[in-house]
């Protein structure tokens, strides 16, 4: 087993997991599609979990959605994850790309500055200068390596990418070839190996900023990633993940449990527009996301550890929410000041109470 360098900030899937991913290889008889390291129903059970097999649960979610994406993989088509910001379809991705081919390294960041040089490949231009176009002076990118090697390749949010840097992938969607003209006779012509696929994801918050052409659509499967649907389960997962955050940040002790009701709480009403007693609330134009609220509940605990030596109070979640809030509209500073004063008297608990009479920690 892989032993992963305690300094990594953040491992990938295939090192973090690596003696479930072991495990899962040695003892997997079922059939596999080719080019994979894991069957289907492994993949499966490394995503979702096996308390028989003691493989811890990933990704919270619908366990359909998982076999879905698996079987888009060993189609034809490649799998575009689309939804919310922070549902937590970068991580399904990489899960997926560590349970099929082993790594979920070949990935490609998309952004406006994405140029096809980072998709395909780009070039040694010293080696280019002193000895001309050669596979020694081919600097391949990760679709080129996932194509040789038969790995998945990653592209995330594939739609903040400019149209023409998108459509470069149409043909290698399509025909599985990617031509390299510099380059002659055999060398020139770089076809995919079995294994190879492409998982992109794009959040609903940029649709239409750079909207993907017909053709390219066509050429992938669909997936949507909700949000969790109901607040126990939230709240463990947020629980959960900030323990492991503030483990590995030095902080000695848990983050407490009230303390992250009310603010996955919080969270939720805000999110989705409504308290739980029904109230209609202002909808904050922020992402309060679970992953907004993993990185919130973070600083929390490090607020408390670092600052007082304790574990965080309901006083330091508004001040890290003050942060959350006023990213996108200076108007959902005035909506989360209006939900303190308005909306936490009505809810019981010292830890809300707390809550409220913090609220004057917001800035302005």
């Amino acid at each position: 087993m892989t032993i992963v360098d305690p300094r990594v900030q953040r491992p990938p899937a295939e090192l973090r997991w690596a003696g479930e991913l072991d495990r899962l290889r040695a003892t997997d008889k079922a059939p596999r599609p080719p080019g994979w390291s894991l069957s289907l129903d492994a993949a499966r059970r490394f995503i979702v979990g096996d308390a028989r097999d003691k493989i811890e649960r990933k990704f919270v979610g619908d366990a359909s959605l998982i076999d879905r994406c698996l079987v888009s993989l060993a189609t034809s088509r490649g799998l575009l994850l689309i939804g919310e910001p922070g549902t937590a379809k970068s991580l399904l991705s990489e899960l997926l790309a560590a349970a099929v081919s082993g790594t979920s390294t070949l990935t490609i960041q998309g952004g406006a500055a994405t140029t096809e040089d980072q998709i395909r490949y780009g070039w040694n231009y010293a080696l280019l200068v002193a000895e001309g176009p050669s596979e020694r002076s081919l600097v391949p990118a990760p679709v080129l390596r996932g194509m040789r090697e038969g790995k998945l390749v990653r592209f995330e949010e594939v739609t903040r990418c400019p149209l023409e840097v998108q459509d470069s992938l149409l043909s290698l969607l399509s025909d599985r070839v990617m031509a390299i003209p510099e380059l002659t006779g055999d060398a020139g012509m770089v076809f995919g190996v079995e294994g190879f696929n492409i998982i992109a994801t794009a959040n609903t918050r940029d649709r239409g900023v750079n909207e993907m052409s017909a053709a390219l659509k066509r050429r992938f499967n669909f997936e949507t990633v909700f949000p969790i649907p109901d607040l126990e389960t939230e709240l463990a997962l947020v629980e959960s993940e900030a323990t492991t955050l503030l483990r590995r940040s030095g902080v000695e002790v848990a983050p407490r449990r009230d303390v992250l009701e009310v603010l996955v709480t919080t969270f939720r009403e805000l999110r989705d527009g409504v308290t739980e007693a029904g109230d209609p609330l202002d909808r904050m134009s922020a992402v309060m996301s679970t992953a907004e609220a993993v990185s919130v509940a973070h600083a929390v605990g490090l607020r408390g550890w670092f600052l007082r030596g304790e574990a965080g109070a309901p006083a330091d979640v508004v001040e890290c929410l003050a942060g959350t809030a006023a990213k996108d509209d200076a108007e959902d500073l005035a909506r989360l000041r209006r939900y303190f004063e308005q909306q936490v008297p009505r809810k019981k608990g010292r830890h809300w109470k707390a809550l409220h009479d913090a609220r004057h920690l917001l800035p302005g």
